[in-house]
């Protein structure tokens, strides 16, 4: 069922990866991604040692005998991120799929990773951006338009010009992100020439899931319309679920505040604390555009396998 080239290259069932999301994708959710035929993909940054992401690795190891990947974050932080240091867990542990996000990925990094059979994937939100990537060396590129939740990038280029561009000119596989969150968008996706999808928000509003229910409960009555771009002005724009958090960030930008000021309300333990106690108002949420798609919580697997069903059936039913 849509056999095509990144299920050949990530040795997966179903041509569906997991979004790696921070604070969330650990062992356990990414295992069940994996387990439903997906691929999971983990957030190396959740780990400040490496002792501690390779316990992670460890973990996820034991929850499931299929593949699962791991993501490197290449974006600007607070607390300087040694890649290096995860790249030599991910060698020494086996990880067979290794995800990066932000700037252009290292061509040192990605022949360390190649030469031992790593396959190497990396997510861009302009064509121009994935030919890069491309000529560094992935083995396949991620390109994820502006409704997508998280890190937008600052051209607002829409998922449906985005992967037809990046199919037509490049040589790798192309995956396709931002707002897909149904059989109809991996359906669609396909047609545009991706040979897979990201999907992140979807999964959001899964039983496994590592946040609140208040989160959930909240997130299931929101529209296409309760998420907004911030963090423009310092041109990291990201779209983020509509709360009192995110909208506070946009009034402090709009204010012209400080970099500390916006970044107290953007600090991750105040997301953390919102995913773990329920209050909604209290951190931010990277949230797509597609959650005006979902309004249940579901078990991972349905969630992978009812996206399959609706793009098969979809498919026969135009052919």
């Amino acid at each position: 069922m849509f056999k095509t080239r990144v299920t050949d290259l990530l040795n997966i069932q179903y041509p569906i990866v997991g979004g790696c999301m921070m604070h969330i994708s650990g062992p356990e959710f990414v295992a069940a991604i994996s387990n439903a035929g997906a691929l999971g993909m983990m957030a190396s940054a959740m780990f400040d040692t490496q002792d501690k992401f390779r316990q992670a690795i460890h973990r996820a190891k034991s929850l499931t005998d299929k593949p699962f990947g791991v993501n490197l974050t290449l974006f600007p932080a607070l607390q300087s991120i040694d890649n290096e240091l995860y790249v030599e867990v991910i060698l020494e542990e086996g990880v067979m799929v290794v995800e990066t996000s932000g700037h252009r990925p290292p061509e040192e990094l990605l022949a360390r990773l190649k030469v031992s059979g790593v396959k190497t994937m990396h997510k861009c939100v302009s064509v121009r951006h994935s030919l890069s990537a491309q000529r560094a060396g992935v083995d396949a590129v991620t390109v994820f338009g502006s409704e997508g939740g998280g890190h937008i990038g600052e051209l607002g280029l829409t998922t449906m010009t985005l992967v037809p561009r990046a199919a037509d000119v490049l040589e790798v596989p192309v995956l396709a992100a931002g707002g897909i969150a149904d059989g109809r968008g991996l359906l669609a996706a396909l047609a545009l020439g991706a040979e897979g999808v990201t999907i992140g928000t979807r999964l959001l509003m899964t039983d496994e899931c590592p946040i609140h229910d208040n989160l959930k409960q909240a997130l299931s009555a929101a529209t296409e319309q309760d998420t907004l771009p911030i963090l423009g002005s310092l041109h990291n724009s990201l779209r983020a679920w509509k709360n009192p958090a995110a909208i506070k960030v946009a009034e402090l930008e709009a204010s012209q505040a400080g970099l500390n000021e916006i970044l107290s309300v953007m600090a991750g333990t105040r997301t953390r604390r919102m995913f773990e106690e329920g209050d909604v108002d209290f951190g931010v949420l990277a949230c797509s555009q597609g959650i005006g798609l979902v309004h249940e919580v579901k078990p991972v697997a349905d969630v992978i396998e009812e996206m399959m069903r609706e793009a098969l059936a979809i498919h026969n039913r135009l052919s």
